[in-house]
């Protein structure tokens, strides 16, 4: 049983399909929009462009604009990641995804600390980041244990 299939049991099966084809070469790895971690993160990225509407305008190219191009890299990256041959690729780009949802993380956080983002919307938010990562990290521990 894989860390993926423990963490979320019969959701796991696209990722479990998607793993095995990165390492048998076959064509359906490139279908990024299978993978449930993509599907989070695109959900989140509509969560947190709806949730920066409500910043102030003087935040529009500053915490705004770095909000949005680190949670829009996330799944950007997996999209990338699955457009490449070899699973140390798709490897390397789910890292990069873990590394914006990161920074996305730090940004709303300092969003909270200046008060643009309430207690319970940012919970919300703050959840949702966290089981992305969780996600990111099953995947990421799963392709390493494969390479």
């Amino acid at each position: 049983m894989t860390v993926i299939s423990r963490i979320y049991g019969t959701k796991a099966q696209i990722l479990r399909t998607t793993t095995r084809s990165m390492h048998t070469g076959a064509e359906n790895m490139q279908d990024f929009r299978k993978l449930k971690v993509w599907e989070r993160s695109i959900e989140f990225a509509d969560l947190v462009y709806a949730a920066t509407r409500r910043y102030p305008r003087e935040e529009t190219w500053v915490l705004v604009s770095q909000l949005k191009r680190a949670v829009i890299s996330i799944p950007t990256n997996i999209a990338e990641g699955c457009g490449r041959r070899g699973g140390a690729d798709f490897l390397r780009f789910l890292q990069i995804s873990m590394g914006s949802a990161c920074e996305v993380e730090c940004c709303l956080d300092l969003s909270r600390r200046l008060g643009f983002l309430d207690g319970p919307a940012g919970d919300r938010l703050l959840a949702k980041l966290v089981e992305i990562k969780r996600v990111l990290t099953a995947l990421i521990k799963s392709l390493r244990v494969a390479n």
